[in-house]
């Protein structure tokens, strides 16, 4: 395995590790799994794909001129109404990581 050899490359290499890790989870996921939760007081998968989309979505966009939250994001709405289907979800997921 080829290590970076300085910050950014780290940051990016760290990055594209995150990313693949969800791809790959998302991949053996059937539809009703991404809804699943173990009690009423649990986020689905749906529901955490959702947050984190909106928090890269919000933390990224103009990041070298912008500090911080958005004032766009409506950060509670991203726990309420989970995606539709699967393939909504990792539409939003590969939205939030471009």
């Amino acid at each position: 395995m080829n290590y970076p050899q300085n910050y950014l490359e780290s940051v990016i290499f760290e990055f594209h590790q995150y990313k693949t890790l969800g791809d790959k989870t998302f991949e053996q996921l059937d539809e009703s799994d991404i809804y699943w939760k173990k009690n009423d007081s649990d986020n689905s998968i749906a529901l955490i794909v959702k947050h984190v989309v909106g928090n890269m979505m919000s933390r990224w966009t103009n990041f070298l001129t912008d500090d911080g939250e958005k004032a766009w994001r409506n950060r509670e709405t991203e726990f309420v109404d989970p995606y539709t289907s699967k393939q909504e979800m990792i539409a939003s997921w590969e939205k939030g990581w471009k």
